[in-house]
């Protein structure tokens, strides 16, 4: 009896087909708690860690049949899943013998996913193969249909599941040159195929002419980070950070904040100092060199953060956020920075902004001034501000209480 079989697997039986609904959120929920106890269970048995996700993978797409997919929150949940749980399978010291079972039972998932919700699970192929002979037969169990879907006979609303499938193979088993050759029948010229030549050239030691090659995938709905984040990895393999950085760095590390576009980029040059890294993302934003403060913030350049939101907009949010976090520590800092986000919020800056937005800003700006021993100086600049502004939301919000101090 394997360890399969003994072992009860919680998340099992929570993954019956259809067993969802229509409702994503308990799905996400579920599809969480399983990785979870894959990745416990993994800690102390690679092996049933690994029978596990192959068998979390056969369950995953049939259960969310009928979840409603349309927000993409489940369909992220799902991907994360594999990019989890694919390792888990590759890593795992299996006889060959188990480890073809678990692919012909993976195989056979990718097949009947008809959403699709696994279909990023033949990119890992090859590594979950393991060995180079088992990519070898994959490979060429793969490698004719692939070959057929890509004819000039081809059906052109064909649609071969197995593509990166045999593509990830063919490069686990060494064989490079095959890869050039498939990419050279491929009807359209797409990155999510072209990054394996890319792969396979530089693999053959062939520097410039993957880097040439990834240049020539950029097209219309192409992600021109993806390619470069493959060319800078290349140029740090290589041990060309300088190189890697001019032509790459910004572009291949885009994150869905700036800030955390800063912090990936200063972690990965660790020779670049913090000023320059800020000084070339602002001047990759033109016009737009204030949604760095945070970042600037972050590294301790003060004086550079109230420099970028002097004369370019910031979310005023994010500016008052400063503001009461240094009121105490660095009152100085807290009053510049509460003076700039009246200023952008005085000139319509700000997503759904509302008046305790506006009292937020003006009550943190007052006990950084009343701590910086600036009160009445700062009171004026205030309302020499709103005059230059004119009318305005802070204005009408404000006027009032400025009033009143004037008195």
């Amino acid at each position: 009896m394997t360890k399969e079989e003994v072992h009860k697997w919680e998340f099992a039986p929570r993954f019956r087909r259809n067993s969802f609904g229509w409702k994503s959120q308990p799905a996400i929920a579920r599809i969480k708690e399983a990785v979870a106890e894959i990745k416990k269970t993994t800690r102390r048995d690679q092996l049933l860690g690994a029978e596990g996700a192959v068998l979390f993978l056969e369950k995953i797409s049939p259960a969310l049949d009928h979840v409603d997919s349309s927000s993409g929150a489940i369909g992220t949940a799902v991907n994360n899943a594999i990019d989890t749980l694919a390792p888990i399978i590759s890593k795992a010291t299996a006889p060959p013998a188990l480890r073809q079972r678990w692919l012909e039972r993976l195989w056979e998932a990718v097949q009947e996913d008809a959403m699709p919700y696994i279909e990023l699970l033949p990119e890992h192929w090859g590594d979950i193969c393991h060995t180079a002979a088992i990519a070898s037969y994959w490979a060429d169990e793969l490698i004719g249909t692939l070959r057929m879907a890509w004819s000039r006979d081809r059906d052109p609303g064909g649609y071969f599941k197995g593509t990166s499938a045999c593509l990830s193979a063919l490069f686990t088993a060494g064989r490079y040159e095959e890869i050039m050759e498939l990419l050279e029948l491929a009807p359209y010229q797409m990155w999510h195929y072209r990054r394996w030549g890319v792969k396979a050239l530089f693999a053959m030691g062939h520097k410039e002419a993957a880097l040439q090659y990834a240049e020539e995938s950029h097209g219309l709905n192409e992600s021109p980070s993806l390619i470069a984040a493959a060319c800078e990895e290349i140029l740090l393999s290589e041990g060309l950070a300088d190189e890697a950085y001019r032509g790459y760095a910004i572009l291949a590390n885009r994150k869905t904040t700036n800030l955390a576009t800063f912090r990936a980029i200063a972690q990965k040059y660790p020779h670049k100092s913090a000023r320059d890294i800020l000084e070339d993302l602002a001047e990759s934003t033109p016009g737009q060199e204030g949604k760095w403060f945070a970042a600037a913030r972050s590294a301790g350049l003060l004086a550079e953060a109230l420099e970028l939101v002097d004369n370019s907009p910031c979310d005023p949010k994010t500016l008052t956020t400063a503001v009461r976090d240094m009121a105490e520590t660095d009152p100085d800092f807290a009053v510049e920075a509460g003076m700039a986000a009246l200023k952008w919020l005085a000139r319509g800056y700000g997503y759904e902004i509302t008046g305790a937005d506006v009292w937020s800003a003006y009550l943190g700006l007052t006990k950084a001034a009343e701590n910086a021993g600036r009160k009445d100086e700062t009171m004026e600049r205030v309302r020499v501000l709103l005059e230059k502004e004119g009318d305005s939301f802070v204005s009408s919000i404000l006027g009032r209480t400025l009033g009143q101090s004037r008195r």
